[in-house]
Formats: C-alpha cells, sequence, structure tokens
C-alpha cells in the first residue's frame, strides 16, 4: 500500500525535477481531428479515458496493460511506446525499501499532453539491491531519493510488469470534466483539505482534482482498486474519528 499512496507525492517531486510540460488540448473538449467517440487520430496511443475492461479484472490504457504478472505490459513497453529517453530509476523515502519507477516527460496520449509516472513489480531483494549499486543518488521532494541504475541493472528492469500509472495532463480539469469523460464515479472522498478524488473501481482509475495543484489520474487493474481505495478510506475514516479524551495520569488523579 505504500507503494500507491507515494504515487501522488513521485508525481509532483517528478514536476518539481522534470522539463516544462508540454501544453496540449484542453480535455474537456475533442479535438477536431478526433472521431465524435474521442479516439485519438490514427490510432496508436489511446486517450487517457479510453480505458479497455477485461472479463479477468485486467485492464489496458494508453497502450499499456495493467494486471497480473503475465498480462501487464513491461517497462520495455514503455520504452517502445515513448522513445529511449524514458527515465528508470529506483524511488525511495528513508527507511523505505522503494519502488521501481519509469518517468515520461513528456507523454502524449493521443491529442493530449502531459506527464506520466509508471510503477513496476520487482522482488524486494532485487530492488534493495539495485537501490544499492546505484550509479547516482539525487533528492526529488523533501527527503525523497532517485536512485539511478547502473546500465546492466536497467536492462534487467525492462522486463518487469508494471502495475500501476500515473498521468499528469498539462490541461487543467474541473469536476464536470471529469465527468463528463469518465462518467459519474462511485464515490467521490475529500483529502488533505485541497484534494478531492474521483473513484471508479470498475475503471481501476482514481481521478485526483487538486485545488492548489496539477490534476492526477492513477490507473490501476480493476481486481487490484483496493489498493487505491482502503489506504483513502482509511484515512478519511481516520480524519472524522471524534477526539480521544485524555486519560488521567493515576487513579488518583482529580476528575473533571
Amino acid at each position: 500500500m505504500k507503494q500507491l499512496t507515494l504515487i501522488a507525492g513521485l508525481v509532483v517531486a517528478a514536476l518539481l525535477a522534470g522539463t516544462a510540460i508540454v501544453v496540449g488540448g484542453d480535455m474537456a473538449r475533442t479535438s477536431s481531428a478526433a472521431d465524435p467517440q474521442g479516439k485519438a487520430p490514427g490510432g496508436g496511443i489511446g486517450l487517457p479515458w479510453q480505458i479497455d475492461i477485461q472479463p479477468d479484472g485486467s485492464s489496458r490504457v494508453m497502450g499499456l496493460s495493467l494486471g497480473s504478472e503475465a498480462q501487464s505490459s513491461t517497462l520495455a513497453d514503455v520504452r517502445r511506446l515513448w522513445g529511449p529517453d524514458v527515465q528508470i530509476a529506483i524511488i525511495a523515502a528513508p527507511g523505505e525499501n522503494g519502488s521501481l519507477e519509469a518517468f515520461v516527460d513528456p507523454a502524449q496520449a493521443g491529442f493530449v499532453s502531459g506527464k506520466m509516472v509508471v510503477t513496476a513489480r520487482l522482488p524486494a531483494e532485487v530492488i534493495r539491491a539495485m537501490r544499492e549499486r546505484a550509479v547516482k543518488v539525487d533528492f526529488m521532494e523533501s527527503t525523497t531519493r532517485k536512485h539511478t541504475l547502473q546500465p546492466e541493472d536497467e536492462q534487467a528492469a525492462l522486463a518487469a510488469p508494471l502495475t500501476a500509472v500515473s498521468f499528469i495532463p498539462a490541461a487543467r480539469l474541473d469536476a464536470e470534466a471529469i465527468v463528463a469523460r469518465f462518467g459519474q464515479p462511485a464515490r467521490r472522498l475529500q483529502s488533505n483539505g485541497h484534494l478531492e478524488h474521483f473513484l471508479y473501481p470498475d475503471k481501476g482509475l482514481d481521478v485526483v482534482l487538486d485545488s492548489e495543484g496539477k490534476e492526477l489520474l492513477q490507473y490501476v487493474a480493476p481486481a487490484e482498486f483496493k489498493r487505491v481505495q482502503l489506504p483513502l478510506e482509511a484515512a478519511l475514516a481516520a480524519s472524522q474519528a471524534p477526539p480521544q479524551a485524555t486519560p488521567p495520569l493515576s487513579a488518583s488523579a482529580p476528575k473533571p
């Protein structure tokens, strides 16, 4: 769960560390070059709201498959779709093993431009060993660190299956645009005061509307959506819990 809850923070770090976002078309309207269903001209990488759901609980979005280890696309597929400049690294906060991620900047999905962070799966001991062999370590946001892999480790990492895709559109979104493109969410949750989550379990999608920053689209396989939803619900329940009365320091302490 830590891996999924870290994604939003890591994407913000990518925004701070990367180059400028390429300004694309407004997601609230369809490009004149697209067909009436909003499909990208010429096929290829689909638009962010074109999510192909499979009966087995897997999905395909923006040219990438999310599902079981055997069903999922790999980091090699990310490189194939977006080119050799895709950065692959291990991202780790203090006290954590870290996660294997790829950064796509810019990421073009049909006529929509933005940035993308893709998370991949490797055994914890493999990630730890790659992190320790890193050729370079950079600070990203606060104490989070980006570990640049050895060439041999990066080559091995290309075979890692994907577990999550995060996309930050260049164009700003609002609630009306989100519902117009993705439909009515199953649930809307507030968090951190300025974040609202539009949850689509059947699509494996969490759209994060940020009143103070950039919006974020987080995709996982629909069968694994609880990895996203449960931490959000737990945080909401904790924020709404009534404060606990402080017990007296000793049995002889005066009662109020």
